[in-house]
């Protein structure tokens, strides 16, 4: 009888192994989703942390391509705006910051309503800056836009990160970056106190 028993015993702990082995994977992919941020964050959040960062930030989902022939700045239902989808991005993107303890003091937007929706949305302020409209049918307005951009950017040596809200072909102006709607791209001063592309977000 003894000798019957050891067997039985034996099959018993080899059939509890894998559940209690699976269950430590489990846990172990847990712990890896719900880690601190800092340990495995991109390096574009890292460098959000650091005095003098900039974020060019592309206005979230607003369906079509351009606007209407008969937009008016002063009129939102003239324009192209964001849809439900582009408007939970934005949130989604302030608490993307927020969850990370990165806090934004001036916010720039160009003064479409799709990018202050989406500055006010994430940030909860915009203020509307001419430069960051873009002009892609006047190359001379272009380039003094993107001079007075590229001073701003630079002026910004301290202090929490400088947000400009803006539009694709602005971002790819300064940048030479292409972006989706709700795409962040993260400039980071240097110790000569010039700004390089650190990375791009995407808060999905």
């Amino acid at each position: 009888m003894a000798r019957d028993r050891a067997p039985r015993a034996e099959a018993a702990r080899r059939r509890r192994r894998p559940g209690g082995a699976l269950l430590l994977v489990a846990l172990a992919v847990f712990l890896v989703r719900i880690g601190p941020a800092g340990g495995t964050e991109p390096p574009g959040w890292q460098a959000l942390r650091t005095p003098g960062a900039v974020v060019l930030l592309r206005h979230s989902t607003a369906p079509g391509t351009f606007d209407p022939p008969d937009a008016r700045l002063d009129d939102c239902a003239t324009q192209r705006n964001l849809d439900a989808n582009g408007r939970a991005q934005a949130q989604r993107i302030g608490e993307a910051f927020r969850q990370r303890g990165i806090t934004v003091n001036v916010v720039l937007s160009s003064p479409r309503c799709r990018c202050l929706d989406t500055a006010r949305l994430a940030f909860g302020k915009a203020e509307p800056w001419e430069p960051l409209l873009g002009a892609l049918k006047d190359s001379d307005l272009r380039r003094r836009q993107l001079a007075e951009i590229r001073q701003r950017i630079e002026a910004h040596q301290t202090g929490s990160p400088l947000v400009l809200v803006t539009h694709g072909s602005v971002i790819s102006d300064v940048t030479g970056r292409h972006v989706r709607m709700g795409e962040l791209v993260i400039l980071q001063r240097a110790a000569d106190g010039r700004h390089a592309v650190t990375g791009q977000l995407f808060v999905d």
